[in-house]
């Protein structure tokens, strides 16, 4: 059968309908979930695939989440098998090494089925964060040794089954949870947001016919394939490397090394994590399809961001990877902290600096500042465990000042959770949320500014800090200035002050502790410095006077 000749228009049209049914499921999910990492966060992620698999639309949420979902269905539907996928049925998929992230991040995914159709024509998935699903702690797990310690597993299991719940199934969820309503309730919400995207799929094929919407998504992806091509064509041939670390794994306190070079030439882009470390005992290891989901970030900002995301973006990517190694995980490593996925894709813009000085800024924070605190709820005595990643600055670029306290860049369209959701749901009490000042790297171009958060517990509990680089600093490009690094300190101004990283800490009513934020790298001479722009700096806080002369060689 010939293609039916398709145009502009209705490629436009049906494009921005696939869209738009991905942002209605967002909404559907972002409105019913019970957790404040879905409805506050966005710490999930929601992507539209044709019958052949391949990204037509997706939502916006974590950037590497979008990425680490095209990996795990491809294993998901390969595990279950097409024959065994009817109508109605949802997939739950959590297996690190093929979900592509820790086992927390649970991703559901459906076929697609025209009325009395025997094969589907399309697929969804949503992957969101759960806070608990069996580990041998509550929260997040920071010192596992193997994926046994991270939770239940479901390689791709079916939750509903032709359009009815399994209940076998979500009895074993409920009764391996310390939250049970929590994941029962995210759980539902991604089936309520599955079945708005079911319906706008059908809706779709039915108006325009399976032929022209099969015929639209060719066209889409070959002109996303053409356009990631052009610019990959258009950008600096060569190859460059870097290296940076990471603080320690979670059981030991021996650093992690990270390697990776960036090779662009003959029409494709390669990054290779050969020469990395190999996997370590603690869980910061990364799965291999969440490493390409952080080779995909990078490669999408440098090339076509300004382009709705389909597979033909990707075509000229290539990533390589030691099996074994730290970003190559293998069963039954562990990987439940997988925050080496936010310095790998720093540590990828590092490397392309090199050959690409006029794009790259320099390191925004160098990693994701996470907290938690979990415990009894001082009111209704309830288990909680509610999280947040705080911002910092990022660096400065070529052209301009880094922008902080942001979210780091990995984290796209995801938000920090409001303290009055941390106070009402936790037992941590704000006493100071701040901008710190002299905290961005010093530049021409100045970083932007990370935070400064002073917290009192008045619950006892755990505070759990999640950051991995606490012991280097963020890097600065071209003669700027790199700031210091994330730093927290629990019990502040007692016998028991400590500075930590990664770690979980009982804490008591009345204890403290302070979070300090690392600011963006420095990008140019600090000397270099529009003087204006400097004692602007001072004014508004973000500069003190005596760095301006001594940094800046200004007086204020």
């Amino acid at each position: 059968m010939s293609e039916p000749a398709v145009d502009g228009a209705t490629v436009e049209v049906v494009r921005s309908y696939l869209v738009s049914a991905a942002e209605e499921m967002r909404a559907a999910l972002v409105r019913t979930a019970f957790n404040p990492v879905i409805y506050e966060v966005y710490d999930f992620g929601i992507s539209l695939y044709d019958r052949h698999l391949r990204l037509v639309a997706e939502s916006t949420g974590l950037s590497r989440f979008l990425g680490a979902n095209d990996y795990s269905i491809q294993r998901g539907v390969e595990y279950v098998g097409r024959d065994n996928l009817h109508p109605g049925d949802v997939v739950l998929l959590n297996y690190p090494y093929w979900n592509a992230a820790h086992t927390y991040d649970a991703t559901l995914f459906a076929p697609v089925f025209l009325p009395g159709d025997a094969e589907p024509i399309g697929f969804l998935c949503i992957r969101a964060h759960w806070m608990d699903l069996g580990a041998k702690d509550p929260g997040y797990v920071l010192d596992s040794t193997d994926m046994h310690q991270e939770g239940i597993i479901f390689p791709g299991t079916k939750v509903y089954a032709r359009g009815e719940p399994v209940h076998e199934i979500h009895e074993l969820i409920r009764f391996n949870s310390r939250m049970p309503e929590l994941v029962l309730g995210d759980l539902n919400a991604q089936i309520a947001a599955l079945r708005t995207g079911e319906r706008r799929m059908t809706e779709l094929y039915r108006q325009y016919g399976p032929t022209m919407v099969d015929a639209v998504i060719d066209r889409v992806i070959a002109a996303a394939a053409e356009s990631a091509a052009e610019a990959v064509a258009a950008l600096p041939q060569g190859s460059w490397t870097a290296e940076d670390w990471l603080d320690d794994d979670g059981v030991t306190d021996d650093p992690i090394r990270m390697r990776v070079t960036v090779t662009v030439a003959d029409g494709t882009f390669t990054v290779d994590f050969t020469g990395s470390s190999p996997a370590v005992a603690g869980p910061v290891n990364l799965p291999l399809g969440a490493t390409i989901a952080t080779c995909r970030v990078a490669f999408k900002a440098i090339t076509t961001p300004t382009e709705q995301t389909s597979a033909g973006h990707f075509a000229p990517l290539r990533v390589r990877t030691e099996p074994g190694s730290l970003f190559h995980a293998q069963y039954p490593a562990a990987t439940f902290t997988q925050w080496t996925g936010t310095v790998a894709l720093e540590l990828i813009y590092r490397a392309l600096a090199q050959g690409m000085p006029d794009r790259l800024p320099a390191s925004s924070g160098g990693d994701v500042p996470g907290f938690m605190m979990v415990g009894p709820h001082p009111d209704t005595g309830r288990m909680f465990a509610v999280s947040n990643n705080d911002p910092v600055g990022w660096g400065g670029t070529p052209h301009h000042d880094g922008i902080g306290p942001a979210n780091h860049l990995c984290q796209t369209q995801a938000r920090n959770t409001p303290v009055e959701v941390l106070e009402a749901r936790t037992g941590m009490f704000f006493e100071r949320v701040e901008i710190r000042t002299d905290s961005g790297g010093a530049g021409r171009f100045r970083g932007g500014c990370g935070l400064r958060r002073d917290i009192r517990f008045v619950s006892s509990g755990e505070f759990l800090s999640v950051i991995k680089k606490t012991k280097t600093a963020p890097w600065a490009l071209d003669g700027g200035l790199s700031p210091e690094p994330n730093q927290v300190v629990v019990f502040p101004g007692t016998d028991r002050e400590a500075r930590v990283s990664t770690k979980r800490t009982p804490v008591e009513v009345g204890d403290r502790v302070t979070l300090l934020t690392a600011g963006g790298g420095g990008h140019g001479d600090p000397r270099r410095r529009d003087p204006e722009a400097v004692r602007r700096d001072v004014a508004e806080g973000y500069v003190s006077v005596h760095a301006a002369h001594d940094l800046y060689g200004v007086t204020a």
